[in-house]
């Protein structure tokens, strides 16, 4: 796929399988409803490559834009409608678009506030983040798996991420002046779907993760833990996500 790298967009995958239905729900019941008989013009804001624009175009007009030009040729090479371009600056003119988006994304820029300004700026009515993680509120058990959750959150931080931006949504909305709507997303797995999910899991953990030996040494104990726990029913985890949703 165009240079992207496969773990990568693997990830990327996983997260709109995950969500997909809480996204539709949440635009048909506080969007689409408000909206009706009108096919709404949208911009994936920081798109990667396009998997959320495909959730999105089965009940909107979708464009998107990335700053990563392996992310938009991958998107490209599915049909996708996306140009290169960056988040805080947005090259569109004010009030282009319906609706305005971004998943995954207000954590790895240098200001969220500069990319939400600009995400208002082109809408005509609707800006939303989709989904925004929250690693700090992590939780894992039992007792041998409960540090894995400082393993990621020191993993991002060292990439430049913040961690804690999924309790931060609010915030950001408002300084932006938008009263958003904020939600977390059900993200509970049953044991059947979390001995389902392991292997692609922990390749995104270790992908996540410092590369250093003791960092590495840990792992593999917490692994050994959440096997076990995997074995005997009792492994529990739940990464909360959140949405914000505003009307200008």
């Amino acid at each position: 796929m165009t240079g992207l790298r496969p773990e990568l967009d693997h990830q990327l995958s996983r997260q709109a399988i995950w969500l997909k239905e809480s996204w539709l729900w949440l635009l048909r019941t506080r969007v689409l409803e408000k909206e009706p008989g009108k096919r709404l013009s949208a911009l994936d804001v920081g798109c990667g490559p396009g998997h959320v624009m495909e959730v999105m175009s089965s009940v909107m007009d979708v464009r998107g834009l990335d700053i990563d030009p392996e992310m938009v040729e991958a998107g490209k090479s599915r049909g996708l409608n996306i140009i290169q371009g960056p988040a805080e600056k947005l090259p569109f003119e004010d009030g282009s678009f319906d609706f305005v988006y971004c998943t995954f994304l207000l954590l790895w820029v240098r200001d969220p506030m500069d990319v939400v300004s600009e995400m208002k700026r082109v809408s005509r009515r609707w800006v939303a983040c989709l989904a925004e993680p929250d690693v700090g509120a992590r939780l894992d058990y039992p007792e041998g798996v409960t540090h894995l959750k400082d393993l990621i959150v020191r993993g991002m931080k060292r990439e430049g991420g913040d961690p804690h931006l999924g309790r931060k949504l609010r915030s950001v909305f408002a300084r932006c002046g938008l009263d958003a709507e904020v939600g977390a997303h059900l993200g509970v797995w049953s044991i059947d779907k979390l001995r389902e999910e392991t292997p692609d899991e922990w390749r995104w953990i270790e992908m996540t993760t410092e590369p250093s030996f003791d960092s590495k040494l840990q792992l593999e104990r917490i692994r050994t833990s959440w096997d076990k726990a995997l074995d005997d029913g009792s492994l529990f985890q739940f990464s909360p996500v959140f949405y914000a949703l505003a009307q200008k």
